[in-house]
């Protein structure tokens, strides 16, 4: 049974990102790697990441970047809000992500990328 193609979204300055690379490569993998500051996901492709990782937008959101300290750190807002402000602000996206067909998995640390490549994580829920 062939495995579905693996995608990346990834930033090559993040150490996290390289490693989750470099752990699909040692399994043998040709992973397809979005660098997702370069290419940002649309809202569609957004929300799916999403569902697939079984998380709301605000769950996605890298609190420590400057935008997100100047722009957004006392407000409050709905998922609709901070999905305007991930498309708006690719850099706030939690990375990486890895994609395998109906599963994904944020590589934080990048080991959980293993559960992903060995296909013991459970498919993302709708919200």
């Amino acid at each position: 049974m062939n495995e579905p193609p693996v995608r990346i979204y990834h930033h090559p300055r993040c150490s996290k990102s390289r490693a989750a690379c470099q752990l699909i490569a040692d399994n043998g993998i040709v992973a397809e790697v979005i660098d997702y500051l370069k290419t940002p996901p649309d809202r569609e492709e957004l929300r799916r990441l999403l569902r697939l990782l079984g998380m709301r937008p605000g769950e996605l959101v890298r609190r420590g970047e400057l935008v997100f300290k100047e722009h957004y750190a006392a407000r409050t807002l709905d998922d609709e809000q901070w999905l305007d402000a991930l498309l708006a602000h690719p850099i706030l996206i939690e990375r990486p992500i890895v994609v395998r067909g109906d599963r994904a998995v944020l590589g934080r640390p990048p080991e959980k990328v293993l559960e992903l490549l060995q296909g013991s994580i459970s498919v993302g829920v709708d919200r």
